[in-house]
């Protein structure tokens, strides 16, 4: 009967899920630039918007991991720079018990999906603070850009391995 206990607790260890965990959200680093104002407050033309995404994942500590997700956001009305708003929002999160593949899925997808919705608001914070109209940026898609990016990995790890063609 102990054996069967050893092996049934042996077995729920082994059949544990994987577990997901944010253990804390958190500006990392936040930038407002108007460096024509005021002047361009008198422009009347459409302004030109430019977005970059970027994501960097570091190893916090075993199983812990830090994800910060940047927006900067550049708007420029007849050639002169409006505004740029850069925020790096961050995370501490806890991935326990999933292979290679799924952290690296949760990381790239699940993380960020938390994460927008903060940098969201504190860039659209930023540029109403600097005296321009509210700017709402529309949800992104992370299971679709994560997709692309393992797309692009494949790509180039097959060109990478293609035999070089040259003159014998």
């Amino acid at each position: 009967m102990a054996d069967e206990a050893t092996n049934g607790a042996a077995g729920a260890e082994a059949a544990a899920p994987a577990q997901f965990n944010v253990q804390k959200i958190y500006l990392k680093n936040v930038s407002f630039e108007a460096p024509n104002a005021p002047a361009v407050f008198q422009e009347q033309s459409q302004p030109q918007l430019q977005l970059n995404l970027n994501q960097k994942v570091a190893r916090f500590e075993d199983d812990v991991y830090e994800v910060v997700l940047t927006i900067t956001l550049t708007c420029t009305i007849n050639e002169k720079t409006a505004y740029l708003a850069e925020v790096d929002q961050a995370g501490v999160f806890g991935l326990v018990g999933f292979d290679a593949a799924g952290t690296d899925m949760m990381l790239g997808t699940h993380c960020p999906n938390v994460l927008f919705p903060y940098a969201r608001q504190a860039l659209g914070d930023l540029i109403a603070h600097g005296g321009f109209p509210p700017f709402l940026l529309q949800p992104l898609n992370f299971d679709a850009i994560y997709a692309d990016q393992i797309r692009r990995r494949m790509e180039e790890g097959a060109s990478a391995q293609q035999p070089a063609v040259g003159n014998a």
